[in-house]
């Protein structure tokens, strides 16, 4: 009698056993499942971004954070007045960085800033209302730059204090160097929505 009352308790101490290794098991693959899931979204679908400076006011604040969509030109291109991020090396730090800005000139176009601070494509004036101010530097641009076939001019909103395609430093930037298309602002809460072409 005595000995089938152990032998009850070793099988319920086993069945017990089994089941606490079952759910070990089981907890750790749901864990490693998010952490793969996680580390996959971030490499292809999204990342975040924080705005570090002034280029693109009043659209971006410094210290906003953004989410940039990686697989907007995976399956699609970039279009005017989108705003994007790419990578940046600073030529006197050797630093890397990453820039934020919106695309004004699109591959094969050519783009001209006149004295006046108007942008041109095309030889067409262009119609938007995202500059802060007149530009007064139109820089590389007070002369036709005619764009490649992957090739982007992009320009910071806030067009007097923005290192951008206007300027050698930066340059056109190439359909490669895209990250993504920067799309939802998360902090601050106050502002927390999708970003307006």
């Amino acid at each position: 009698m005595e000995d089938r009352i152990i032998e009850s308790c070793e099988d319920k101490s086993e069945s017990k056993l089994r089941h606490f290794i079952k759910e070990l098991i089981s907890t750790v693959l749901y864990f490693v499942s998010v952490i793969v899931i996680m580390i996959l979204f971030m490499t292809f679908v999204a990342q975040r971004t924080d705005v570090l400076g002034n280029s693109m006011l009043n659209t971006l604040q410094d210290g906003d954070s953004l989410i940039v969509s990686k697989i907007s030109y995976i399956i699609g291109e970039p279009e005017r007045f989108d705003i994007v991020v790419f990578p940046h090396v600073d030529m006197r730090t050797g630093q890397d960085s990453y820039f934020i800005k919106r695309v004004i000139g699109l591959p094969g176009e050519t783009v001209y800033i006149d004295p006046e601070g108007n942008i041109y494509i095309n030889g067409i004036v262009l119609n938007e209302s995202y500059g802060r101010e007149v530009i007064v530097n139109a820089g590389l641009a007070s002369s036709e730059i005619t764009l490649g076939e992957d090739e982007y001019f992009v320009m910071g909103d806030n067009r007097n204090d923005s290192l951008d395609s206007r300027y050698p430093e930066v340059g056109n930037i190439k359909r490669d160097e895209l990250v993504g298309k920067a799309v939802v602002r998360i902090f601050p809460f106050s502002s927390f929505g999708l970003l307006k072409k």
